[in-house]
């Protein structure tokens, strides 16, 4: 199918979209893990001119049996990969493939080490975007290199999920009410980490980074449910 169609077509799903659906069966499925089984062999999603990938109904049901067989089998990636090969049964996708509902999101880590250090080509290919659209990143404030011009893992996360939201039309300018929401909320949690930084006990530091744990993992629930309401109440039951 050409680019341009596929960008088109319905019945295609994003790699968001397949994440979410195949995070209700398997939890612990990423995008990075869906990268890697690309590269694989086991499934090729098409491509649209932009380069997002778009994934079929039967893409998903061979993902569905890779991580099946992963799972409940222990098979390795050569096995699984020369069953299909040679014609293992794959469960047909429905004639209508559904968006997935929407489910928690539980990561809260960085998709990289603290202290990685990416170029702006390495940023952009990791998160599969556009230099352009890392300009709009940066131009509304969402990202911004360091001293030196790298970037950090904090920076590939919010490349990774701005790239997933503009398969949805949602651009960077879209996304600037989160900087200053986010930034609001870190000052109020730094008036409380910091005392805690301040003491002079044993342990000092392990309590402020459970409780900024803890109180990002709170935010997140607030969020989420604030989220949930107003879509409740604007989208209806």
């Amino acid at each position: 199918m050409p680019a341009e169609q596929a960008a088109r077509d319905p019945s295609l799903l994003s790699i968001g979209e397949v994440l979410t659906q195949l995070r209700v069966d398997y939890p612990d499925t990423t995008i990075s893990k869906l990268r890697f089984l690309e590269t694989e062999g086991l499934v090729q999603p098409q491509r649209t001119q932009s380069g997002y990938r778009k994934y079929s109904g039967d893409d998903v049901a061979r993902l569905r049996y890779v991580l099946a067989a992963q799972r409940d089998q222990y098979l390795p990636l050569r096995v699984i990969r020369q069953q299909l090969d040679d014609g293992a049964h794959v469960a047909p996708p429905p004639s209508a493939p559904q968006r997935p509902a929407l489910v928690a999101v539980r990561d809260l880590e960085p998709p990289g080490p603290p202290d990685a250090r990416l170029r702006r080509s390495e940023l952009c290919s990791r998160a599969e975007i556009s230099d352009e659209t890392l300009a709009g990143l940066e131009q509304h404030g969402l990202i911004a290199p360091r001293p030196g011009g790298w970037y950090d893992a904090d920076a590939l996360a919010v490349a990774e999920v701005a790239g997933l939201l503009a398969q949805y039309g949602i651009e960077a300018r879209h996304l600037r009410p989160y900087k200053v929401a986010a930034d609001r909320e870190a000052g109020l949690f730094a008036q409380i980490i910091a005392p805690l930084m301040r003491q002079q006990s044993p342990g000092r530091e392990a309590r402020a980074e459970a409780a900024m744990r803890e109180l990002m993992l709170l935010s997140q629930r607030l969020h989420l449910a604030l989220l949930r309401s107003g879509l409740n109440d604007t989208l209806g039951p």
